[in-house]
């Protein structure tokens, strides 16, 4: 679609020889428009199609609208202000098909447009942020209600930030200007990011798999908790996506506890290796994988390799990437890979977290700075000897 506007004629335009980066900006703002569009009605279709399975007690297509225009602006950093108070979760899956459809979007626009300087980069990257943050402000005011009522101000700077963060990640890798400044970087930057790229990958899929260990140890109480909602099977199918989209949330819970401070539900539900304390939570089959009893899951002691691990993924990588130093310098860039990967770690427990209503559900998720830090201790051990060892067997 971007390049097929590109090699259209825009209104007013008289020079045939004018070069398309002219216009790059009106092709940002119409392909992260785009983006908006199709996104929504991706997820509208699905709520839709869901509904469609009660016919007797589902959503109607304007329910069914509004839902989905919620739920886009959860996934964006938004809030919504409910009865029983606000909830400002977003559903992770949700939030990386919009980064994935933007970062897209703005690497269209560079190749269409052949953009390779930074101005302008930046006029297009401006034109798609206005836009797609514009566009966020309008499905606010549209599906905003009195049982539901959206926070526009969050929602604004939700959807600014992440356009800035995807459309700017896909301009500067497709123009080049990613690989300059690496390039002007010191040397370890490059093997470092790197490094502390394939550590997240790892701790976050080590995550998802110790979700859904726990889950498959206790389906009887998933399915226990799915039929106590009653309804039809839309209700159950519905539960099954929401699941879905917070598995990124869980996986970063998950990492809460294998790092060691735990993840809380509430001010009620807390689960660490240190204890297990057991309260009110949502009616959600995905928190059927909480523990049933007080005593700390074998899972949760388990779980505690996952740091150690991810620490030796990253120093490994970092170890076959350098090019200068012994297993002496290796190791102590290690110890910054695992710096680095305890960041990244808080900064997803961070996005991971929220709030689902006031009082006891005020605080949901593992506590980012705590998380970071543990993360970053054993991360950075396990790192530093991944990373020394590599480096001398590369050099032997």
């Amino acid at each position: 679609m971007v390049s097929l506007l590109a090699r259209l004629s825009l209104p007013g335009q008289r020079d045939p020889g004018a070069r398309p980066s002219r216009h790059a900006p009106v092709l940002a703002a119409v392909a992260t428009a785009a983006v908006t569009v199709l996104g929504l009605l991706g997820v509208g279709l699905a709520s839709i199609v869901v509904q469609t399975l009660d016919p007797a007690g589902g959503l109607p297509v304007v329910g069914s609208g509004r839902l989905a225009g919620q739920l886009w602006l959860l996934a964006q950093g938004g809030g919504l202000t409910l009865p029983s108070g606000p909830l400002v979760l977003a559903p992770l899956l949700l939030t990386m098909a919009v980064a994935w459809g933007l970062s897209s979007a703005g690497r269209g626009v560079v190749r269409a447009c052949d953009l390779t300087s930074g101005r302008p980069l930046a006029a297009a990257l401006a034109a798609a942020v206005g836009t797609h943050t514009l566009l966020t402000v309008l499905v606010g005011l549209l599906v905003d209600t009195p049982g539901a009522q959206v926070d526009l101000l969050r929602a604004a700077i939700g959807s600014a930030v992440l356009a800035v963060l995807a459309v700017g990640w896909g301009t500067a890798r497709d123009s080049g200007l990613l690989d300059d400044a690496l390039d002007s970087a010191p040397g370890p930057v490059r093997p470092l990011l790197r490094a502390a790229a394939a550590g997240l990958l790892t701790a976050v899929s080590l995550g998802l798999l110790v979700v859904a260990v726990a889950l498959a140890a206790d389906t009887g109480g998933y399915a226990a908790l799915s039929r106590s909602l009653g309804g039809s099977g839309a209700g159950a199918v519905g539960l099954l996506v929401l699941g879905i989209l917070l598995l990124p949330n869980a996986a970063a819970a998950a990492i809460g506890v294998a790092a060691g401070p735990g993840f809380a539900v509430g001010s009620g539900t807390l689960v660490s290796v240190h204890g297990v304390t057991l309260g009110a939570v949502p009616a959600l089959p995905l928190l059927a994988a909480l523990p049933d009893t007080q005593a700390v899951p074998l899972l949760a002691f388990a779980s505690q390799v996952v740091p150690a691990f991810a620490g030796l993924v990253a120093g490994a990588t970092l170890g076959r990437r350098l090019d200068d130093g012994g297993s002496v310098v290796a190791g102590l860039w290690g110890v910054l890979a695992g710096v680095l990967l305890g960041l990244t770690c808080g900064l997803v427990a961070w996005v991971a977290g929220g709030s689902l209503g006031d009082g006891a559900l005020a605080e949901v998720g593992a506590p980012p700075v705590a998380t970071g830090l543990a993360v970053a201790l054993q991360a950075g051990v396990a790192a530093a000897v991944a990373a020394a060892v590599t480096r001398w067997r590369s050099l032997s």
